[in-house]
């Protein structure tokens, strides 16, 4: 089977179907046929109708059913929807359609090594759990208990990865271990190996402003630095702990990649410099995941500003890596 691509609409309360739209008119031919679209079909025309978009779908019924038609492919999602507008449908509708979305390209994907899932943007709510979003949901659905998946944010001048990722400031402390910083660095390392045939040059952030200045019941004493040890007895190329405040006015550009300890300490400075540039990608699942750096921004909705930028880069990336 011929590279294939999921892209799963995501939220119906967001941006999402604009984005797609105006993505889709910037693709070729050949980039566009590659692409599946996971979505309730009726939604999906509801959503665009209202848009004032005109797309030629093509409803399928099996991801290697053989289709020369130039007509985007829509792989319908058959959960009843209940909707009057359908930019604001209602919590328990979306829940039930956003997981039984990701389920399926989960399914898909697991059993088909040529297909790679694009999530668009999901709001958090969904996942009633704590500490989870597509990346932990995701790694659930692989029966990843090693921690080994990687949440990596890249644009083609620098990536960042958070130890933790949709946590509260004050459990991150308690979820920092020596384990989970090598294991994802290993991660991290294989990744580069095998797509970029290159070892990275990798910096580790300290937690704490300053790295508490070294002090011995500091995270950076008691975690950090042995955890850094350990990866560089593995012969992977990492510095650190390095300073969070500093590293992102002119350091960054030394690195290959900067492993901080919690979400914001590398996505914010991330977003800040790069902003739609940037794409996010799960290492270390059963196929390759990939999803815009960006939320569902649902105030933009029916406001034509949506910009598709990082949704663009999301499948020039699959495509080029599946």
């Amino acid at each position: 089977m011929k590279k294939k691509i999921l892209l799963v609409l995501g939220d119906p309360n967001s941006i999402n179907s604009e984005l797609v739209f105006k993505t889709l008119n910037k693709l070729s031919k050949t980039e566009k046929k590659k692409i599946i679209i996971l979505a309730n079909l009726n939604l999906l025309k509801s959503q665009f109708k209202r848009l004032n978009y005109k797309l030629s779908i093509k409803e399928i019924f099996n991801i290697k059913q053989k289709e020369n038609s130039d007509k985007i492919k829509v792989l319908n999602i058959g959960t009843k929807l209940k909707f009057k507008n359908p930019f604001n449908l209602k919590l328990k509708e979306r829940t039930k359609y956003i997981k039984n979305s990701l389920d399926i390209a989960h399914n898909i994907a697991s059993n088909n090594k040529d297909v790679g899932i694009l999530n668009c943007a999901i709001d958090k709510k969904i996942f009633k759990e704590k500490r989870i979003g597509v990346t932990e949901y995701l790694a659930h659905c692989c029966k990843i208990k090693n921690n080994s998946e990687v949440m990596l944010i890249t644009s083609n001048k620098i990536s960042v990865c958070p130890i933790t990722t949709h946590i509260d400031l004050k459990n991150i402390s308690k979820n920092i271990t020596k384990k989970k910083i090598v294991t994802k660095t290993i991660t991290i390392q294989n990744w580069f190996l095998k797509k970029n045939k290159k070892k990275p040059k990798i910096a580790i952030l300290g937690l704490n402003p300053h790295n508490a200045e070294l002090r011995k019941n500091s995270e950076e004493m008691k975690i950090i630095i042995p955890a850094i040890r350990q990866i560089k007895k593995l012969k992977i190329n990492a510095t650190g702990p390095l300073i969070a405040d500093t590293i992102f006015i002119n350091d960054y550009k030394n690195y290959d990649i900067i492993i901080g300890m919690y979400h914001d300490q590398v996505l914010a400075p991330m977003k800040a410099l790069f902003k739609y540039k940037a794409i996010n990608i799960t290492l270390g699942l059963k196929y390759l995941r990939v999803s815009p750096d960006h939320g569902t921004a649902a105030k933009l909705i029916k406001k034509n500003k949506a910009n598709p930028e990082s949704l663009i880069k999301c499948i020039k990336f699959l495509n080029k890596f599946i």
